[in-house]
């Protein structure tokens, strides 16, 4: 088998949302396959801070910010912020809307005040993964500082919530010319979440990008995702794999559905591909 190039989101996929310490299985798997000489690789959504502590359990590089920011072996391959202009644009178009935001630069993320309550009084629905996710973020395993603490670094991208679809359209039509919103699943209480990246890049141009940078073909790639902001880099890699526990829309894109994470789905994954 030629080696591959192996790329994992981190919540609902190496690990469970919100938590920095993958099932002992997982980290099995990347032990395994980076031994046969394939190389392994994290692609979040997270910022470099955020998935700063997953790297402690080996691997080759990363791609944060769904592709903004881009490392190989300690060598920055891609780096692109928001410009200023484009950073007050987007901070002014949300708030003005009504919409809560959780903003990401490289090292911090900041969320606004309020939003931890709002998590709290819609914590009974449980419709939408994504709900969840960012409710065990803010409570418990990651740093999200207050919005009153931003001091201007340049960010990323940014993930959005929203009481209700109506609140996006002023901002989609505002910043549709620059930005791609990929919005997850409505949930039964009609709240909206997703996130806002720049046209720029996203997670499947960041597998491109790693292949141009190391000179190793597409159909040598295998991405491994759970929600929507994993579909450009299943789409992109020879190889898609969505988690049980992943958006039925994903699953309907994939090549392989392995079990979820909390069921051992990566080691399960990474046997049935022959990498370990």
């Amino acid at each position: 088998m030629n080696r591959k190039l192996i790329f994992l989101d981190i919540d609902g996929t190496l690990t469970e949302p919100g938590k920095n310490v993958p099932p002992a299985s997982a980290v099995e798997a990347v032990r395994r396959a980076r031994e046969r000489g394939h190389r392994v690789l994290l692609c979040s959504g997270r910022n470099y801070g955020m998935l700063y502590p997953v790297l402690q359990f080996g691997f080759d590089g990363l791609a944060a910010s769904a592709g903004g920011y881009i490392e190989y072996d300690g060598q920055v391959v891609y780096d692109c912020p928001m410009n200023p202009k484009q950073q007050e644009r987007v901070l002014n178009v949300f708030k003005e809307s009504g919409i809560f935001r959780t903003i990401g630069g490289r090292n911090h993320s900041y969320t606004d005040e309020g939003f931890k309550e709002f998590l709290a009084e819609n914590a009974h629905s449980e419709a939408n993964s994504e709900l969840l996710r960012w409710r065990i973020q803010i409570e418990n395993e990651l740093n999200i500082l207050p919005m009153s603490e931003y001091d201007g670094e340049p960010i990323y991208g940014m993930a959005f919530m929203s009481r209700g679809a109506e609140r996006l359209e002023k901002p989609m039509e505002m910043l549709g010319d620059e930005f791609d919103f990929c919005i997850q699943e409505e949930d039964a209480c009609g709240i909206v979440n997703g996130e806002l990246a720049s046209k720029a890049f996203d997670k499947g141009r960041a597998v491109e990008r790693v292949c141009e940078f190391l000179g190793v073909s597409l159909s040598d790639t295998i991405a491994v995702g759970d929600s929507m902001n994993d579909f450009e880099m299943l789409k992109a890699a020879d190889i898609g794999v969505c988690m049980g526990n992943g958006s039925s829309s994903l699953r309907g894109i994939a090549d392989m559905i392995c079990p979820p994470v909390g069921e051992d789905g990566i080691f399960w994954a990474f046997e049935r591909l022959g990498v370990i």
